[in-house]
């Protein structure tokens, strides 16, 4: 049985696109919707079909994940912290960088991982960012042993993709990212921000969807798990 989810990653970019969310999830049919940069404080329970299955709460702009309530159970959810960047030190307390849900798929009845992540900015070095993404990855293997696994956020790493690329496959995790940039801030820098990697899960598409009020642009992912 092979039934496809459609998974929206989107930075916000400091909660300024939030109210674009409501027609995202009518227009792409979202299973479940992960969330960077928003005001968890000015998040809904409900967006159209989608409940909010958790959010961080520390962080001054943080994570959240909703799902289709009609499809999921939600089993347990988990913020994790990850080692900080200089840039977090100084400006803002922004550890909890991985929010993490473990929902159950009533369609094909088994459990699958979900996170959103959110890598230090481009202040810090590419180092500390695959440290930061190993540490997701060993903290999702321990939530959910062999469970089909996505991972989607702001990676904040446009360049060297292909060294990562290769970091993550030694790790058992594939490296995936969109048709098109997924960040445009200024006129001439654009750039491939927004990524998935994913274990025991196919990705059968990435698709950069159209700008809004954010510098980056949320990205649409058509993943199965076959049974």
């Amino acid at each position: 049985m092979r039934r496809e989810l459609n998974i929206v990653s989107y930075n916000l970019r400091k909660h300024h696109a939030s109210g674009e969310l409501i027609d995202l999830s009518k227009l792409y049919d979202i299973d479940i919707l992960c969330l960077q940069e928003c005001d968890t404080a000015d998040m809904p329970e409900r967006i159209q079909h989608l409940v909010l299955a958790d959010s961080t709460k520390t962080n001054r702009l943080g994570l959240a994940i909703y799902y289709r309530e009609s499809r999921f159970d939600l089993v347990t959810t988990r913020v994790f912290a990850l080692r900080k960047s200089m840039h977090d030190r100084v400006m803002a307390p922004a550890h909890e960088r991985l929010l993490a849900a473990k929902l159950f798929d009533k369609e094909l009845g088994r459990e699958l991982l979900v996170g959103s992540f959110h890598a230090a900015p481009l202040t810090a070095t590419n180092s500390l960012r695959r440290k930061q993404i190993a540490a997701a990855h060993g903290a999702l293997r321990i939530m959910g042993p062999g469970l089909p696994t996505v991972m989607v956020g702001d990676y904040n790493y446009p360049w060297f993709r292909n060294n990562l690329s290769e970091r993550m496959e030694e790790s058992g995790y594939l490296l995936s990212f969109s048709d098109k940039p997924t960040y445009a801030r200024y006129k001439y820098f654009k750039g491939h921000f927004d990524f998935v990697t994913s274990a025991h899960t196919r990705i059968d598409s990435i698709d950069t969807l159209p700008q809004g009020e954010s510098d980056h642009l949320p990205i649409l992912i058509v993943a199965g798990v076959e049974d």
